[in-house]
């Protein structure tokens, strides 16, 4: 591309949902206001109840304390923004702004996919290797794998970063999402995307299919496990153990696929943007009613938490 008018940009432009009438703001406010509340207070009492319970310290609950953790820093890296920008009807985000942006969405969506497999791993060990769990998952190997997960996540976010630092824009910097979108971004510059582009197939293929090629072995081997035992009852206890995480996985790439299938089928970026909130809003927002709702074990140590916090409340108030 001609990089004749290329020049030292300060700001982009996140167009997100400025095309709706005035009117319509205030709803859209609200209901994403609504959907960030519901996310961070349903993910911090996921992360309270196994912290306070103590027969939730086990490797399962320990990774799902992460995996909640992890969905509130990503959807606070995008919704408050938005949410700003809403309010105060301005599309500006700076291009420092930008880049930082995108490098915690990168982060933190690979964190995601890394945390989901490394559960599978969890669920595999748990249900085919039984009588080795506990040796197998120990506390130093657990650590080592949320270390490794965070490594290759700032690595992976400090590489697409770096090669986006290197590009030059033009004065069209005007991106149809409500956040800095990789992909978005990159396809705005003057200079030539090709590496960027590569790099960007390569990590997906390797970051994204990789995982969910681990996910489906896991259990694929899970369910030979299960096919094994003889009791219904049985079969029902080792299933009902990671029905949660499957559910989450499901939720997880489905709407990844759909993200995909929506950009490649059709040239609108404005569905494209729709199908990105999915993943990037309604995911997080749902994850700790699948888990919630589908583990007596958290469902036991949140009625423990909230009673416990009932019962001091007028204790502790001044009289």
């Amino acid at each position: 591309m001609e990089q004749g008018n290329d020049t030292q940009v300060s700001e982009f432009f996140l167009l997100g949902f400025s095309e709706d009438q005035p009117q319509i703001q205030p709803l859209i406010f609200g209901l994403f206001l609504s959907m960030y509340l519901v996310t961070v207070f349903g993910n911090l009492l996921i992360i309270m109840a196994i912290v306070v319970d103590s027969h939730l310290h086990t490797p399962m609950y320990f990774f799902l304390s992460n995996l909640s953790f992890v969905d509130i820093c990503f959807t606070s890296t995008t919704v408050p923004k938005m949410l700003v920008n809403i309010q105060t009807q301005s599309k500006v985000i700076t291009y420092a702004g930008c880049i930082t942006q995108m490098y915690f969405l990168l982060l933190f969506s690979g964190l995601d996919i890394f945390l989901l497999t490394v559960m599978a791993y969890d669920r595999y060990v748990a249900i085919c290797h039984p009588l080795h769990y506990m040796i197998i998952m120990n506390t130093r190997r657990c650590g080592l794998l949320i270390l490794a997960c965070w490594i290759i996540g700032i690595l992976n976010s400090l590489l697409h970063s770096f090669l986006v630092l290197r590009l030059s824009f033009c004065t069209n910097l005007e991106i149809p999402h409500f956040f800095c979108e990789l992909n978005q971004v990159v396809h705005h510059a003057c200079s030539d995307v090709f590496l960027n582009d590569m790099v960007i197939y390569i990590t997906a293929m390797l970051l994204a299919v990789g995982p969910l090629s681990g996910i489906l072995y896991s259990y694929s081997k899970i369910v030979s496990s299960i096919r094994a035992i003889s009791s219904a009852q049985g079969k029902y206890k080792a299933f009902s153990t990671c029905a949660s995480h499957l559910s989450v996985v499901s939720l997880f790439y489905c709407t990844l696929l759909g993200v995909y299938l929506s950009s490649a089928v059709t040239q609108n970026p404005r569905a494209t943007a729709t199908a990105s909130l999915m993943y990037t809003v309604v995911t997080p927002m749902l994850n700790p009613f699948i888990y919630s709702l589908r583990n007596k074990d958290i469902k036991k140590a949140l009625k423990i938490l909230l009673g416990s916090v009932t019962r001091r409340g007028p204790i502790d108030s001044p009289s």
